[in-house]
């Protein structure tokens, strides 16, 4: 077992947002100030993002640059079935392509107009959503011509991040490891035991799992290996926390696969009694260009509710025109 890296110096700190503008382009949300290199904290605003670099999974490879919002407050302490109020509950979200740290993202001229959607804002955005919870933002391992986001540590991945799926790549398990190691070089209480150990889960630990875009690629890898996992002593517990999961507008640019469509993977899903929730817009199920997205994403909800999940479907901003600034703005409105 290998150590886990010291936290590099630097980490970065920034203030909660008290609003968040709703489109790309806005002005700075209150709290938030971004000079050059720096992000700053207004006087009147707590310290809630810390910056956490190439913090390990179960693999030394396997590395990933995370982000932490942390509640604001003290958090009482209350009954497992209160979950979202034990201290313990945390959100986990992997971004799309072009979503990048704010300094990368003002740095690159095709990223710097969809700042609006960066790492620290999205968590900013989250913390709201998710009140009481631990937000963490996942950024992909590679970012290709700094825009495609390739999540290869969760899924074998191509270079535009096209996944190819299958049942024992170890995504589930790199995330539990990855979120122990995280929770540990964060200090945080009550946080995972390490993956090897024989150690229960903390009281009230939970996970909500949310996938944006390019980001839904992982969840649905983790849909292939919930067979597995269930049966593994290391992951069933972890398993058994995750309360909900999020696909936000899910694309990538493989041909197929944007959605998971087997019938018998989806069965496994369904079995879970995670509660699901599917958020789209017209920008991918409407494209004529990419008709097998939509349908995907039928025979996706379809499925699962004749196999009686728990589903929840929204398509958003049906009466306006598809545009790249709707498919952002489904993370503020889901």
């Amino acid at each position: 077992m290998f150590s886990i890296r010291a936290v590099k110096t630097g980490l970065t700190l920034v203030a909660v947002a008290n609003a968040m503008s709703a489109a790309a382009g806005s002005s700075e949300p209150p709290g938030l100030i971004l000079q050059g290199n720096t992000v700053g904290i207004r006087p009147d605003s707590p310290p809630r993002l810390l910056r956490l670099p190439a913090v390990p999974g179960y693999e030394e490879h396997r590395v990933n640059d995370m982000l932490l919002h942390s509640p604001a407050g003290p958090v009482r302490r209350c009954s497992n079935s209160e979950m979202a109020e034990s201290g313990n509950a945390h959100v986990v979200f992997f971004p799309g392509d072009i979503q990048n740290f704010q300094q990368e993202m003002s740095m690159q001229p095709d990223a710097a107009p969809w700042q609006s959607w960066s790492l620290e804002r999205v968590a900013l955005i989250l913390g709201r959503r998710f009140p009481g919870h631990h937000v963490w933002i996942i950024r992909a391992s590679r970012m290709y011509l700094h825009k495609f986001s390739s999540y290869q540590n969760f899924v074998e991945s191509n270079l535009f991040g096209a996944p190819e799926h299958s049942s024992d790549y170890g995504g589930l398990r790199h995330l539990r490891a990855l979120l122990g190691h995280a929770m540990e070089l964060a200090n945080l209480p009550d946080r995972l035991p390490p993956l090897t150990s024989a150690e229960p889960l903390p009281p009230g630990f939970s996970l909500v799992i949310v996938g944006f875009s390019k980001g839904c690629v992982v969840l649905n890898q983790m849909v292939y290996e919930l067979p597995t996992a269930k049966t593994d002593p290391q992951l069933a517990p972890f398993l058994e926390r995750v309360t909900d999961m999020y696909w936000l507008d899910g694309g990538h640019p493989g041909g197929s696969e944007t959605w998971v469509t087997d019938k018998r993977a989806l069965a496994e899903l369904a079995r879970s009694g995670v509660a699901l929730h599917a958020h789209v817009t017209p920008y991918e199920v409407r494209d004529p260009m990419r008709a097998w997205v939509g349908q995907e994403h039928k025979r996706f909800t379809q499925t699962l509710q004749e196999l009686g999940a728990q589903l929840t479907q929204k398509l958003h901003f049906e009466d306006e025109p598809a545009s790249i600034d709707n498919h952002f703005r489904v993370i503020q409105d889901f």
